[in-house]
């Protein structure tokens, strides 16, 4: 069977690959009735949830019920732009709010907050164009997406490495100097930069 129109790059476009993997993703209603994603996102609720919990997994391609996406790893995710369900992962929604509130020195912002701010951050206004957020090489922090010739980029403590349509490719050398366009947004570079630290699939590997 070919693959369905439900997997999110780290660009955040959503594609047919056969690259599933581990997080299950919600942006709400994007498909039809035939079952065909029609829209990017249907609000500014972009979450990053557990592939089953309590028991329970969610029924896919369903008329009025939100269309289900998948994310190779928790890195890919934050880099598209989404961030930890507050119910099905709430630990990890916690420590991603609260190193954000850290970093900045201010009280945990609220989920409808953390949205707005993601939302801003991820789409050019009133558009579907991806924004890209230039910064040093030196201050971007493992567990980020960069761009580098056209690619987006894993950046670890090993180096970068490429993500492709199958997995990882293997690493290559980081630059020290100079700027690099970033796909995860801000606010989730400063979660990554104060220690929220993502699940990341083993590299080289599907």
């Amino acid at each position: 069977m070919s693959p369905r129109q439900n997997r999110v790059t780290p660009t955040g476009q959503i594609v047919a690959i056969p690259l599933r993997g581990s997080w299950l993703g919600n942006r709400g209603i994007l498909h039809d009735d035939a079952g065909r994603v029609i829209r990017n996102h249907a609000s500014q609720l972009w979450i990053i949830c557990r592939l089953s919990f309590r028991g329970r997994r969610a029924a896919q391609w369903q008329p009025h019920r939100y269309t289900v996406l998948f994310f190779h790893d928790e890195a890919v995710a934050l880099a598209a732009g989404h961030r930890p369900c507050a119910l099905c992962r709430r630990a990890s929604y916690d420590a991603y709010r609260n190193a954000v509130a850290d970093h900045e020195g201010t009280k945990p912002l609220s989920a409808k907050e953390i949205d707005a701010r993601l939302h801003g951050e991820r789409l050019v206004l009133r558009s579907r164009t991806r924004r890209l957020h230039e910064m040093q090489w030196a201050g971007v922090p493992s567990g980020a997406f960069v761009v580098v010739e056209d690619e987006p980029h894993l950046v670890g403590d090993e180096g970068l490495v490429r993500w492709t349509t199958t997995g990882y490719a293997q690493p290559r050398g980081r630059p020290s100097r100079g700027t690099v366009p970033v796909l995860t947004p801000p606010t989730s570079v400063v979660a990554l930069r104060a220690g929220y630290a993502p699940q990341v699939a083993d590299r080289g590997q599907g």
